[in-house]
């Protein structure tokens, strides 16, 4: 990469920024190594397989070969100044690919050219279309396929609330793509291998769809341009700069969805991409006024927060109004040691000035999070960022030496700071420390940056399942706790009567003492011991949805306490509980399911084999072409849910749920959680 500190002046237009986006696979990382090729940045491009992109350059992404987070990139190309950030295109990973598309001028969406992987772009589009934010379709790896353009063109607009509009068709010879024709500027090109494509006469085309092709896109921007209407209803050829215009202010407003088609892999079409970029994606100032970031001399945004190791923590920001220089304040703090936030790796260049739309990382900056806006004299939080998703999967996280689990701890909250969509919960019930996220190979990719960070080792386990117990039928229990020690003595005499409550009530305690028989001051201690009984019961689990009555007992003048009490009302439970017909309560959880409605019967199918309870369908509100599929649903069959959704959904479906109730839970379920649950009792003393 280029030295930040020897960069050429920024244009008027200042650095803008663009996020690549896409389905997994799609070759967005490809795509950035043949733009840095394209700009000269570098000399020779990278390959994905080999571990040699500029992009993918962390272990986790580099062991996996797919993106694992964002990384940014700059280049100057044709006077301009860029910084690209490509956001991994896995769906665990949506949160850091939404955090770029926030603050990025334009979205290149990259897809495959397969029709039915157009689904994936479903979520991309709707997310881009809520938050207005200019895209771009780019078609990819054309040079893998013979099908029609148009088809896949049916497809992806299928999933788009706004008009695909063609800027490129494909040139076709022997059934293979060997270049496009611009419609906009009517000229063709032939690709060239590794090569910039080479223009060649239009007329030695003679598909006579071109003609057809470049009035329907005229068609599309006419929609929103009535002179251009007027124009193509009189037959008139509009003037090719017109269009231009028209093309850019439809893409700024989101109004449009240009498509452009290439192959990153082999450079073709990418510079063209690139030349649509310049010309079309707005400046910083634009975007912070879409944005609604104050019109304050000096404004920025911290889009991404990261620990690396001997450095602390860096705050990604970008620069939306003014010029930032070490020295100034940010948030009421003068800042210092400033790096270039568009290099790869975290071993970043020093600059000491950076201009509109840049890119900076700012070490050891505690205010504010991912989303929040940073004025010189304070930090706003903005009303609407990118909001966590709905946590779908969770492991339990320990230490493999317990001497660092204040050190797992404080790791764990860095790694969920670094990405908002990680939730850490610890359980007081079950001690275990809770990591919880989108997707199993999320989960994996955070603890193995934990390793490597912070040098801990760490295992992980399925989570223990909140069960508890109930009783069905009623008992009166006697319980004496007697005890001489050569002193005052122990003594406490209670009789109770145990009952099972309704689903829900918990428990309670009534004192239906008469006459004095127990003193009302050992009256608490009573209470005290059945509560610190029900935390236990003989299943092995926490006691609910009971009520013990105190009704008679006896007491000593001297060897009475309240402790003596406390230890007869244990007693009483632990011999009463078990004569009372103990049952297992499992939690159910009220599930919503969501999924393209092609996917609705095979989903139904699968959730069937989970002990579930099917409430029933329907359309998804605001989804066409969802729906939601609403069941009840054992927590404990939970754990695999998001991953069979996915491999049905063409990895686009997901769910949420709540806690609904708890249900009995009898047979050899039963038998079985019992039985784990004495395994782990033993264990644990």
């Amino acid at each position: 990469m280029s030295d930040a500190n020897n960069k050429t002046p920024p244009t008027e237009k200042g650095t803008r920024c663009i996020a690549l986006v896409g389905p997994q696979s799609s070759g967005k990382t490809t795509l950035l190594e043949s733009m840095l090729l394209a700009a000269g940045v570098i000399q020779k491009k990278g390959r994905v397989g080999n571990g040699t992109t500029v992009g993918d350059s962390n272990p986790e992404a580099r062991s996996r070969q797919m993106s694992t987070q964002t990384t940014p990139a700059r280049f100057s190309y044709l006077g301009d100044d860029w910084v690209v950030l490509d956001a991994p295109g896995a769906v665990d990973l949506s949160q850091d690919a939404r955090q770029a598309m926030l603050v990025a001028d334009t979205v290149v969406v990259v897809t495959d050219p397969d029709a039915d992987r157009m689904l994936a772009l479903g979520p991309i589009f709707r997310f881009l279309d809520d938050h207005k934010i200019p895209h771009i379709l780019f078609i990819n790896k054309l040079d893998t396929t013979s099908g029609p353009v148009r088809e896949l063109i049916g497809a992806a607009q299928r999933q788009s609330a706004r008009p695909l509009v063609l800027r490129h068709i494909p040139l076709v010879r022997a059934n293979k793509i060997t270049g496009y024709v611009d419609l906009v500027a009517e000229r063709a090109y032939h690709y060239e291998l590794d090569k910039p494509s080479e223009r060649i006469p239009i007329e030695k085309f003679s598909d006579d769809s071109v003609p057809d092709e470049r009035r329907a896109l005229l068609e599309k921007l006419s929609d929103f341009d009535d002179a251009l209407l007027e124009k193509l209803l009189e037959d008139m050829i509009p003037d090719k700069n017109e269009v231009y215009r028209q093309l850019t202010k439809d893409l700024q407003e989101d109004l449009i969805v240009p498509v452009l088609i290439g192959a990153a892999e082999h450079e073709h079409g990418v510079r063209r991409l690139m030349k649509a970029m310049r010309h079309e994606v707005p400046c910083a100032a634009k975007t912070a006024d879409r944005l609604g970031i104050p019109n304050e001399p000096l404004a920025a945004q911290i889009y991404r927060v990261e620990f690396a190791p001997h450095v602390g923590k860096l705050s990604l920001i970008r620069v939306w109004r003014g010029t930032l220089k070490d020295g100034d304040a940010l948030a009421g703090v003068r800042i210092s040691n400033m790096q270039d936030g568009a290099e790869p790796k975290l071993a970043k260049q020093r600059v000491h000035k950076v201009g509109p739309g840049d890119v900076v990382a700012i070490s050891k900056l505690e205010a504010g999070r991912a989303g929040t806006i940073l004025l010189a004299d304070r930090a706003v939080e903005p009303e609407e960022w990118a909001s966590s998703p709905h946590p779908l999967y969770t492991v339990a996280v320990v230490a493999k030496d317990r001497k660092d689990d204040v050190k797992l701890g404080e790791a764990l909250r860095k790694i969920c700071e670094e990405d908002p969509s990680l939730t850490l919960h610890h359980v007081a019930e079950t001690a275990e420390m809770l990591l919880r996220g989108q997707g199993d190979i999320q989960l994996h990719i955070a603890l193995e940056r934990v390793r490597r960070k912070f040098d801990l080792v760490i295992e992980t386990r399925t989570p223990q399942v909140p069960y508890r117990e109930t009783i069905r039928k009623a008992v009166v229990q006697h319980a004496r706790h007697k005890r001489q020690s050569g002193g005052h003595g122990q003594f406490a005499d209670i009789k109770v009567e145990i009952k099972p409550l309704p689903r829900g009530e918990g428990f309670t305690f009534t004192d239906a003492i008469v006459g004095g028989v127990v003193p009302r001051n050992f009256i608490p201690g009573v209470e005290a011991g059945l509560r610190d009984n029900i935390v236990q019961g003989p299943l092995g689990f926490p006691v609910v949805d009971l009520n013990v009555k105190l009704f008679d007992g006896q007491y000593h003048s001297v060897d009475s306490s309240d402790q003596a009490f406390r230890t007869a009302a244990r007693l009483a439970l632990t011999e009463g509980l078990p004569q009372c017909d103990p049952v297992l309560l499992e939690p159910i959880c009220e599930v919503n399911i969501y999924v393209p409605s092609e996917f609705t019967s095979k989903v139904q199918r699968a959730v069937t084999q989970h002990r579930v309870q099917i409430l029933g369908f329907n359309a998804r509100e605001g989804w066409d072409g969802w729906e939601v599929i609403k069941v009840n649903m054992p927590e404990s069959e939970m754990q695999t849910l998001i991953t069979e959704i996915r491999s049905i959904s063409q990895g686009i479906g997901t769910f949420e749920h709540r806690f609904s109730h708890y249900q009995e839970l009898s047979g050899r379920d039963a038998d079985k959680v019992t039985q784990q649950r004495k395994q782990y009792l033993n264990a644990a003393h």
